[in-house]
């Protein structure tokens, strides 16, 4: 089941368990990426749902036999003007239910979630293989600057969610505060 999380799901009947996001992040990434980067995106999840109003913040969850298994977040993106924009991440799959299309679903569902709510366009900042297969094209980081300094520019995608592409953004966009440490980029 994918669904998304709230301080109190009325769609689900389930409260949101942020520990337990937590600790998915960091069981994934220190698997993955060794046990300071499981507690380094850990710590973001978590600080995702401390540092950022609820109405900059949306976060979907998949469940297993009642055992959360993804999450994904989506924060919104300042720009100055009225664009409405957001950022995917982090995104993270329980490793024994990777490949089987449950991050793929996630970001699908949010994505569509998102369109309904008026959001124009979307970005993430990772591996182009992955986000490609869910709709995102490369960015240059000329025509959308991104909030800090990228130590991977080719993991800059975005995506529309209009029928208008995105097009060049004049200055650089503000980040929710979780998300604005240089070290996640």
């Amino acid at each position: 089941m994918i669904y998304r999380a709230t301080a109190s799901d009325t769609t689900t009947g389930s409260a949101i368990d942020k520990d337990a996001i937590a600790a998915l992040f960091k069981a994934v990434f220190s698997a993955s990426e060794g046990e300071t980067e499981g507690a380094l995106i850990g710590g973001l999840a978590k600080d995702m749902f401390d540092k950022t109003p609820p109405d900059k913040l949306f976060n979907f969850v998949a469940e297993h036999k009642r055992q959360i298994v993804g999450s994904i977040f989506f924060s919104q993106l300042d720009f100055g003007d009225d664009s409405l924009a957001y950022i995917l991440s982090p995104v993270a799959i329980h490793t024994d239910f990777q490949g089987q299309g449950i991050g793929q679903a996630l970001i699908r569902y949010g994505l569509d979630v998102l369109k309904e709510n008026g959001t124009e366009w979307v970005l993430t900042y990772g591996d182009p293989n992955f986000y490609c297969k869910v709709g995102f094209e490369p960015v240059s980081d000329k025509k959308i600057v991104p909030p800090v300094p990228l130590s991977y520019p080719h993991g800059w995608l975005g995506q529309s969610l209009t029928e208008t592409a995105i097009t060049n953004v004049s200055g650089a966009c503000r980040c929710v505060e979780a998300l604005s440490d240089p070290i996640y980029w």
